[in-house]
């Protein structure tokens, strides 16, 4: 089917609400504990990064989060908003969103559906401080019955992907120095988008022959240039290319992706399960975050989606500690690619989840999302 054709159909409004809540039928009976309360807790922190991080649109050496705790009949259940500020979130509108919460009126955190379409309802925009309720909620339940989530899932946590580590823009003598840091991950993700996307490519050729995963961050203006780009990088090992272009330029990406001899992925374009209608045609694949999903529950529809439209399906991240990224790391064993290495490019994590191992996310059996807290 053509993309203009599927986007005339404007069948997928009708699809998404069809899709299982992804909690077994069996757990989500009624608690027995009646009159417990989930009291919700959160504060600021301020994530320090090894390197100054560049991106074709900014740079920085930190990023604000907001911590989230749900405390449940003596259970506690982490979250995290990542919120890097050039999406528009902040310590203060977390905050100001989150002040809205209220949990208490709900006697039971099974009941995801509900809860967390309250919590979408509250105000419009602000996922990652939506999502940062939605992992504490799946981590809290995960907890009650003693089960990761990839278990809950029916998920092989065999299946992982290898993760890739991300390289941001910089001068040659650093990303020389970021590539000999990532020696046990087999794959490099490299941030393009400004005037020396071809000095990076080069300067990383000439210490390693890994494969490379190309993000522009919206960063090339011409979709011609786009395509003469591309075909220079697949000359040089490169897996595929994120977001080129400007993300509300679908029908752009959708000449691209018919003469581009790599598949195009598309990231800002897709931040919401909607947003896939719009992509389908654009884009050979989209990158699922959680910070911009509002969290596990709608990332798991989306993954089921796009595989129905027979999208490839990347898992990424924001720069995060542990908590959000082993929550993410839950649904890892459904994707294509993941680009997990968030908390590995922090020197302040607050807790231990999921682990690197040569490259590869490795699940724990450690119930909820998998963490504990350090700090």
């Amino acid at each position: 089917m053509k993309r203009r054709e599927f986007l005339k159909l404007g069948t997928l409004a009708a699809i998404g609400p069809t899709f299982i809540s992804g909690v077994p039928e069996i757990f989500s009976k009624k608690l027995t504990s009646s009159g417990k309360k989930m009291n919700l807790k959160f504060y600021p922190y301020t994530l320090e990064l090894k390197h100054v991080f560049t991106v074709a649109t900014a740079s920085r050496k930190t990023t604000p989060v907001m911590m989230v705790e749900i405390e449940y009949d003596g259970i506690t259940g982490y979250g995290e908003a990542s919120m890097p500020p050039y999406l528009g979130e902040s310590h203060q509108t977390a905050n100001d969103f989150l002040s809205k919460v209220d949990l208490q009126q709900f006697e039971d955190p099974f009941n995801l559906e509900e809860i967390l379409s309250y919590v979408d309802s509250i105000a419009p925009g602000n996922p990652a401080a939506k999502a940062s309720v939605d992992i504490a909620l799946h981590d809290l339940v995960g907890k009650l019955i003693n089960q990761p989530w990839y278990k809950i899932w029916g998920l092989n946590p065999d299946k992982t992907p290898y993760t890739s580590f991300t390289i941001g823009i910089d001068k040659p003598e650093v990303v020389r120095q970021k590539v000999k840091e990532a020696e046990q991950y087999k794959i490099l993700k490299v941030k393009l988008g400004l005037e020396n996307d071809k000095e990076m490519i080069e300067t990383i050729r000439s210490v390693t022959d890994k494969p490379i995963r190309c993000d522009v961050n919206q960063g090339w203006k011409n979709k011609e240039e786009a395509l003469k780009m591309i075909e220079w990088l697949a000359t040089k090992g490169v897996e595929f290319v994120e977001q080129p272009m400007p993300k509300e330029w679908y029908d752009e990406h959708a000449w691209l992706r018919e003469r581009s001899p790599l598949p195009i992925i598309g990231d800002e374009s897709v931040q919401r399960l909607p947003d896939i209608r719009k992509a389908y045609g654009a884009y050979d694949g989209i990158n699922i975050k959680l910070m911009k999903s509002t969290g596990m529950r709608e990332a798991y529809k989306m993954i089921l989606l796009a595989r129905s439209l027979d999208m490839k399906v990347m898992l990424g991240c924001m720069t995060e500690t542990s908590c959000a990224i082993s929550a993410a790391a839950q649904l890892s064993p459904l994707v294509d690619w993941a680009d997990l290495d968030g908390a590995e490019l922090i020197s302040n994590d607050l807790f231990e989840g999921t682990k690197i191992i040569d490259g590869k996310v490795v699940l724990s059996n450690l119930p909820g999302i998998g963490v504990r807290k350090i700090k």
